[in-house]
């Protein structure tokens, strides 16, 4: 005798479809025995009807209310029979009061976007004008769990060890001069993963991959006519499906394939996967933007609003998600799960995290439930959490972001403080040697790691670091904004030429001053983050804000990879560098003490006179020694590292500290030297002729290895 399972028989019927009551759990469809499984939240509607749709045509097929009794408290759930679900596209109508000044925009006549979507299509291909007639947009589509991962899973690389590669899916091989066979998508960058390599990064960071709308607040340039588009992304239109038009095979809808095959890649090559993710608002705007998914589904719940009715906009962008309500809270670890699960993400950086630790009106919470909750995950308890430490409302939180013992943050004060330093302005010195340490000023105090601290100079907005030594402002006219967009506050130089210049004296101080960020990026303690292309000085010419642009101007341009054919062994030899050395790469701050009897304190303050530095606010040299004797536990004892910087616009001498015998300093980099003598390949380092001394030029850094 065959016993039926009784949960996969129809107990109710419209029309042609047969149904049953769905389960509540999980939020979104499901692919049950024979069927699928609907199920959408909203407190405030007064009913709900499921909307099915053929795959890329307008008018639905069937529409089918939710029978009273198959709302669970404020969840519909309903199983569907017999569906064509590889051919199927579905949404939600609601019905429910209309009084935007209660924070309520129910209207029965818009086709909504389930939140829950794996899949969504109506963007198929990068920059396809859309139908803006068609009444649903974004539509959600059901996926497949029918990937081979084999015996992938997350890396788990300590965050001390990491080398950060911040790039733009699209940017990365757009350009024509990449070569691979599908520019700009998922699987091109498959194909440049031998190059990622080469350059020894071992995550990669890739900007917004979300689904979302580039066609979002498009518009031609006033005076040139480009077609401006949402290049970067920062704009999710639902935060469970990978962007379409990133992937080769999106007008398939394989994306999520093609997405899972990069990562299965990455990770057989030891290079792990980091989202950046955008949880602070949406792409349904402010009281004047679209229905797409969350607005017509329960706006109360999922915004937060003033007293009036009106869109808190601590974003930047019109709304602000209302991450501490329970039910929004626990739409974002669903989606967290889901991708550390499901796609075998390595970790996430939160965009404008200081939002996510907002009560529902807007404060800052002393201990945010969602931060906490995101901290405690079981499921996320090894993925790397990276909080951009502030938001557009003016909350600031570097050194101070609720870290529950496991989110670092990128490191703005880090940033601002090396492009001062690298300037030559006074008053610099004691900070640089706080970035140097791992910031301990930021977060020894609270038992935080140096890893907390991710280090960067550069990154998607601002300047790139061949423009951070090529202009003194923004130049972003060809945004269409009348160079009234992106910040004012750049720390940058020019050298002494506003732009391009043949002037071979300055092309070469900007050269060294790009080989100077470079190096006190690789040697000091933290996590370090590249922006891509700065290894082969890619140039946005001066503008500091491309989030508009699909051109050339925000292309890594692969033809760079020849032309700066040294600049790109500098910064190669610099990643091995650290990647050779532990006592780059600590777990715990240092204790300026000696601790294991070497004779020397694990790191010690130098300046133009060794045991001397120059602390006074006058100062542009400073010098360091780390005992490699004090390497982390775990490791084999190390050399001995001396670093010494120079900023000041003439040359000096740098007395060095003695060794203990038998041993001497060789030279890893010195920034003044012509190529190929400005670095060496790690464990080729030529012996210093004078063990004494050393002549640093005019900005300058010099590295030597004591060994």
């Amino acid at each position: 005798m065959v016993l039926e399972r009784i949960d996969i028989h129809p107990t109710h019927r419209h029309r042609d479809f047969k149904l049953r009551r769905g389960r509540p759990f999980p939020f979104g469809a499901t692919l049950i025995p024979g069927g699928v499984n609907f199920s959408i939240y909203s407190r405030y509607a007064t009913a709900c009807t499921l909307v099915l749709l053929k795959k890329h045509q307008q008018e639905p097929f069937a529409e089918i209310p939710f029978p009273d009794e198959f709302r669970i408290g404020n969840v519909y759930s309903m199983v569907v029979f017999d569906l064509d679900y590889e051919n199927l596209e579905y949404g939600y109508r609601m019905d429910g009061p209309f009084n935007p000044s209660e924070g309520h925009w129910f209207d029965r006549s818009k086709i909504l976007m389930d939140p829950y979507a794996k899949i969504i299509g109506g963007r198929d291909v990068w920059g396809v004008q859309p139908d803006w007639n068609d009444p649903y947009a974004h539509r959600a589509r059901i996926a497949f769990d029918d990937f081979d991962w084999e015996d992938d899973r997350p890396l788990e690389i300590p965050p001390e060890d990491l080398i950060i590669y911040e790039a733009h899916v699209r940017g990365f091989t757009r350009h024509p001069s990449s070569g691979v066979k599908h520019p700009g998508t998922f699987a091109g960058i498959r194909e440049k993963i031998p190059y990622l390599k080469e350059l020894g990064i071992n995550a990669i960071e890739l900007m917004p991959v979300f689904e979302f709308d580039e066609f979002e607040n498009s518009r031609p340039h006033p005076q040139t006519g480009e077609q401006l588009l949402n290049y970067w992304g920062y704009s999710s239109v639902g935060f469970f499906a990978p962007k379409a038009g990133y992937a080769a095979t999106g007008h398939l809808g394989m994306q999520v394939d093609e997405f899972k095959a990069l990562v299965k890649q990455l990770h057989k090559n030891g290079i792990e996967v980091i989202l950046d993710v955008v949880f602070n608002h949406t792409a349904e705007g402010n009281e004047n933007g679209p229905y797409i998914s969350f607005r017509g589904l329960d706006n109360q719940t999922y915004y937060m609003l003033t007293p009036e009715g009106y869109y808190f906009n601590f974003s930047g962008c019109g709304n602000t998600l209302n991450c501490n309500n329970p039910v929004v809270r626990s739409m974002v670890l669903d989606c967290l799960r889901y991708w550390a699960s499901e796609y075998h993400i390595d970790g996430f950086r939160f965009d404008l995290a200081s939002i996510l630790g907002r009560d529902p009106w807007g404060a800052p919470l002393a201990n945010p439930p969602l931060l906490e909750s995101l901290a405690f995950d079981p499921i996320l308890a090894k993925c790397k959490l990276i909080a951009e430490a502030w938001d557009a409302g003016g909350l600031y939180q570097v050194g101070s972001f609720p870290a529950f013992g496991r989110w670092a943050e990128w490191n703005g004060k880090y940033r601002d403080t090396v492009r001062k330093f690298l300037k030559g302005e006074a008053g610099t010195i004691g900070e640089i040697a706080q970035c140097l340490q791992g910031s301990p000023n930021l977060y020894a105090g609270a038992g935080r790691s140096p890893a907390t601290s991710v280090n960067f100079i550069t990154a998607h907005d601002g300047f790139t670091l061949s423009d951070l030594v090529s202009y003194n402002d923004k130049h972003n006219e060809v945004n269409g904004e009348y160079n009234n967009d992106g910040t004012n506050d750049n720390e940058s130089w020019n050298c002494g030429v506003e732009g391009p210049t043949d002037d071979p004296g300055i092309l070469a101080l900007r050269g060294r001053q790009m080989r100077n960020a470079m190096t006190l990026l690789i040697v000091s303690q933290g996590i370090p983050m590249l922006l891509m292309g700065d290894e082969i000085g890619r140039s946005q010419y001066g503008n500091n804000n491309t989030y508009c642009h699909d051109s050339e101007l925000t292309w890594f341009d692969w033809t760079l990879r020849d032309r700066n054919s040294n600049f790109f062994r500098f910064v190669r030899h610099c990643l091995a560098f650290r990647k050779a050395h532990p006592v780059l790469r600590n777990r715990d701050h240092f204790h300026n003490q000696d601790r294991v009897g070497s004779g020397y304190a694990d790191i010690t303050w130098h300046g133009t006179q060794a045991w001397n530095a120059d602390w006074s606010s006058g100062s542009r040299t400073l010098a360091f020694l780390l005992c490699g004797k004090h390497a982390r536990e775990g490791t084999v004892q190390d050399d001995y590292i001396y670093v010494a910087a120079n900023m000041h616009w003439h040359s000096h001498h740098f007395e060095l500290p003695g060794l203990p015998p038998g041993m001497a300093w060789h030279v890893f980099v010195n920034t003044a030297c012509p190529s190929p003598e400005e670095s060496w390949e790690p464990g080729t380092e030529p012996r210093l002729d004078h063990q004494s001394s050393i002549l640093l030029g005019d900005r300058s850094v010099v590295v030597l290895v004591g060994r």
